[in-house]
């Protein structure tokens, strides 16, 4: 997941980058306000490899001050480029845009590093008075009609079709952005969608403290070694430390996060225990106290339906849907309806393969949504002879990330170098080194984040600290991170991951090397700001690499042996990757329908909770099976507008990795295949947005993909 900050997807003008310290004194007017501090936070940043964040420096009390500076300073930037008396032209209208707000992304990427991973109460106060204020702030610009009229005037120019494909599709973007956010609207509906967008920011970070409320202040505690019957070793020991750190040294907790939960459904043989779990983390923000969401999301929902008729669309979804390559909420509707039934009934099958050992134990049950994990994991070893919890002794979370360092460096020619030269936001943070092999030249940083902590949001994802960019003859590298939850166990061994969370870290540093490969002119064509639905592409091929037989033999070692993983487990994780399928594709896909009903239902006022349900219900959902991220805790969608009907974007993205992935296969049958690689950088990974993303992958694969891959590798029915 891309953890998205500074704007909307449909883009805004918020710039996110970093220019020379002259050109930064030079555009500080004299009669700059003063805010009597002077702040890290603001400084530019400086040290090793172009300058790096000053973490170490860092204050809480020091992030209103600064914003409300940085803000001012854009301000004036951005005044001074609407007003320019000079004729609006690439140079002096949409490059001068790329440069500006430098100190307002520095601010802005320190706030959503405390944002995610330090939250705490004194930092809530400073999200709640901010937020309102930095979406106020976006709209003075993308609202701004002089400016508007400057970009306009490029766009139209004649001058503008003798500029390069990059510089085009740059101009193209700019205009676009403006558009989508509503610049040609009337002044009344430019006044109300501001209102709109300032209260959808409140209602943004109260979901979101919500949802951190009940992930660190809701947990299962077990109090004796019956209740621990069935956890492996590495369950106990993460547990045993969770205790100590709340206190409780003679328990042992199981933290209300899916890295805790998810390994306690799959192997606790207390029912009882499994059903509170269960039930403890799917009613996150459903609770109807203080942090309950429901009343938010309502509201949400009610504003977002509002702005998109201001805007001229339909439906929110349809608003969100305009900038990306499905076109219309009509098209990812039937992608998803395509794989629905074939998932359906791969569900049935799964269900029926459980109940049966459930009876042949006599367990005296019917399969419920808190047994699908445990059963499931009985029928893997009973079909497939393979037990998760052997595969994970071979699964170190070092030992992988070392094996995604070398993957890098076989497809793209990078080295990774540890580095301790730099501060850094938490004790946890290590920090590498990229370059390319051959020459030593810098590609940039990487930072990885993975552990659970007080304060961090649950799930893991990529940030760009710092875009790649050359302009005025200048090359800046890349910063980005990987943040995870994995829960530490005992000091003095290994931490041991399970498969899918081994997948979930080759998918994460997937959006990490998507930045590394950035090899563009412009920041905001950089990267990872591509379109939603074509974002995870690149992290989702990057996750086929894990099962590889070169990586699992160089890195998936025992943890007390260090011998690799025998070719005989390996064979049968090979026959069971189709396994589970069915509840899998289900999930998520029941996510993502609920999602964009949501936000095709236009201005119906809705009850959360009751149109999960019915939906669910006309969807045929099984009932041993709960939507991946349900309605009140559904961050993707509700703690911005980030994946806001745009959930559907994981399944679309998969259709084209899988159809990539086949490109490996079908040349010469071998992931590693160099050609194959160096089309895959030169038309994806290092492109960013500087091309049509359809077209790109067109130039990568030599046709548009198709979606039989996808169904081949879940093992789903393709119908003719």
């Amino acid at each position: 997941m891309i953890k998205f900050k500074h704007m909307l997807l449909t883009g805004s003008v918020l710039c996110s980058v970093l220019f020379d310290s002259a050109a930064q004194k030079n555009s500080i007017p004299k009669s700059m306000p003063k805010t009597g501090i002077s702040s890290p936070i603001l400084d530019e940043w400086k040290g090793p490899y172009g300058g790096v964040p000053a973490f170490n420096k860092v204050s809480i009390a020091d992030f209103k001050p600064a914003l409300e500076r940085a803000m001012a300073l854009k301000k004036m930037e951005i005044e001074a480029i609407a007003n320019s008396k000079k004729e609006p032209s690439f140079e002096n209208t949409i490059v001068a845009l790329e440069k500006c707000g430098m100190a307002l992304s520095r601010v802005r990427t320190l706030y959503d590093i405390w944002s995610s991973n330090l939250n705490n109460p004194e930092f809530e106060k400073v999200e709640a008075e901010m937020e309102p204020k930095l979406a106020a702030f976006n709209d003075l610009i993308t609202q701004n009609e002089a400016l508007f009229k400057r970009v306009k005037a490029v766009y139209e120019s004649p001058e503008t079709k003798k500029l390069n494909a990059e510089q085009q599709r740059l101009v193209w973007r700019r205009y676009m952005n403006f558009v989508l956010d509503g610049a040609e609207m009337s002044a009344n509906s430019k006044a109300r969608v501001s209102e709109i967008n300032q209260k959808l920011a409140g209602y943004f970070t109260k979901f979101n403290q919500n949802q951190l409320a009940d992930e660190g202040g809701q947990f299962l505690e077990l109090k004796n070694e019956f209740e621990l019957e069935g956890l492996p070793q590495a369950l106990k020991d993460a547990a045993k430390s969770a205790a100590v750190s709340k206190g409780k040294p003679d328990s042992w907790i199981i933290s209300n996060t899916r890295s805790s939960i998810d390994p306690f459904l799959t192997y606790s043989s207390n029912r009882n225990l499994r059903e509170k779990a269960f039930r403890l983390f799917i009613n996150r923000g459903d609770n109807g106290d203080e942090h309950d969401n429901n009343a938010i999301i309502t509201e949400i929902l009610i504003l977002r339906a509002e702005r998109s008729k201001l805007l001229g669309y339909p439906t929110h979804a349809h608003w969100r849907l305009a900038n990306t390559m499905a076109g219309t909420p009509e098209k990812a509707m039937t992608l998803m309806e395509s794989v629905w039934r074939p998932a359906l009934n791969l569900v049935r099958s799964e269900v029926a393969e459980m109940q049966q050992i459930a009876d042949e134990e006599k367990a005296g049950i019917k399969i419920a949504a808190w047994d699908y994990r445990y059963y499931a994991e009985k029928v893997r070893k009973a079909k497939y002879d393979l037990d998760q919890n052997e595969v994970k002794q071979y699964l170190q979370m070092e030992k992988l990330r070392e094996g995604m360092f070398w993957v890098a460096g076989e497809l793209f020619g990078f080295d990774f170098t540890r580095v301790k030269d730099v501060p850094v936001f938490h004790s946890d943070v290590q920090v590498w080194k990229i370059s390319r092999k051959g020459t030593g030249a810098m590609v940039g940083l990487w930072y990885f984040d993975p552990y659970a902590r007080p304060g961090k949001r649950s799930g893991a994802w990529m940030n760009a600290y710092r875009e790649q960019y050359r302009m005025d003859g200048k090359e800046v590298a890349t910063i980005v991170s990987n943040n995870s939850n994995f829960i530490k166990g005992n000091p003095s061994e290994p931490v041991l991951v399970s498969w899918d969370d081994a997948e979930t870290m080759f998918h994460e540093f997937g959006h990490a090397l998507h930045g590394l490969c950035s090899n563009v002119t412009y920041p905001s064509l950089s990267g990872t700001n591509v379109a939603q639905d074509y974002v995870e592409f690149p992290s989702q091929v990057m996750e086929r690499w894990l099962s590889t037989p070169e990586v699992l033999q160089k890195f998936a070692l025992h943890y007390k042996t260090g011998q690799p993983i025998p070719q005989s487990l390996v064979d049968k994780i090979n026959n069971a990757s189709k396994f589970n399928q069915g509840f899998q594709t289900i999930e998520a896909t029941a996510s993502a329908l609920v999602d964009m009903k949501l936000h095709l239902a236009g201005s119906r006022k809705i009850d959360p909770d009751a149109f999960e349900r019915e939906t669910l219900a006309e969807l045929g959902m099984p009932e041993e099976i709960v939507m991946r991220h349900r309605t009140p805790q559904f961050g993707h969608i509700f703690s911005s507008d980030g994946y806001s009907a745009g959930y559907y974007s994981y399944l679309w993205s998969d259709v084209i990795s899988a159809d990539a992935w086949e490109a490996f296969t079908e040349s010469s049958g071998k992931a590693w295949d160099k050609e194959v690689a160096k089309k895959l950088y030169d038309h994806v990974f290092s492109v960013g947005n500087t091309i049509d993303q359809a077209e790109a992958y067109r130039k990568f694969r030599g046709r548009d993909p198709q979606t039989g891959a996808l169904m081949r590798s879940r093992g789903l029915e393709i119908k003719e």
